[in-house]
């Protein structure tokens, strides 16, 4: 695995405070897999294989509503998680779809190799509290936006704490996203830029 992506992988686990002898045999049980643009990574329907962490790239998680049109439920991109967890932990059938929005290069970890971390160090313990807390405070937050917040808004809040990665996506994902027509999310974008 090259240095950049070990570094990724090592600073997304650092509250797992692996020691150095300890690094080679986490970094051994992940494995790089590569998605062109629009492909799909994980389809509903399908059981998720792997946790993974994103070297290069964006994905949408996204389900489709009953006229068959993608309402995205989240973003992964350089640095963060990415995969249905869901249906990763509890090796059921995804009820979501994951794309990769751009080409895309992920470090995948299979789940048996997973839960062997947490049995082998009692540190991803912590990681996995502080991880999960994080998505269910994210994911709250989230809700509480859509619910209490304007569009213009909604526009505003999502462009000030995103990373550009997410800003040269296409308007259509974004949109959805933000619980918006795409033309809502257009004329928006033209008023304040």
């Amino acid at each position: 695995m090259e240095q950049p992506a070990k570094s990724i992988l090592l600073s997304f686990f650092k509250a797992a405070q692996l020691q150095s002898e300890q690094q080679a045999y986490f970094l051994n049980l992940w494995k790089e897999y590569t998605f062109k643009q629009n492909e799909l990574i994980t389809e509903a329907g399908r059981i998720e294989k792997h946790f993974y962490v994103v070297l290069e790239g964006v994905q949408a998680i996204y389900l489709l509503n009953q006229k068959g049109d993608k309402v995205v439920l989240g973003f992964s991109y350089m640095g963060s998680p990415s995969g249905i967890f869901d249906s990763f932990l509890h090796q059921k059938p995804a009820d979501t779809f994951l794309e990769a929005l751009k080409p895309s290069r992920l470090l995948g970890i299979s789940r048996s190799d997973y839960l062997s971390l947490f049995e082998a160090h009692p540190d991803f313990h912590k990681w996995g509290h502080l991880f999960f807390q994080d998505i269910l405070f994210g994911r709250l937050f989230r809700e509480v936006e859509l619910l209490t917040l304007s569009a213009e808004e909604r526009y505003t809040a999502f462009m000030q704490r995103c990373p550009e990665a997410l800003k040269v996506i296409p308007q259509k994902y974004l949109a959805s996203y933000l619980n918006m027509k795409p033309e809502t999310f257009s004329r928006l974008r033209r008023m304040m830029n």
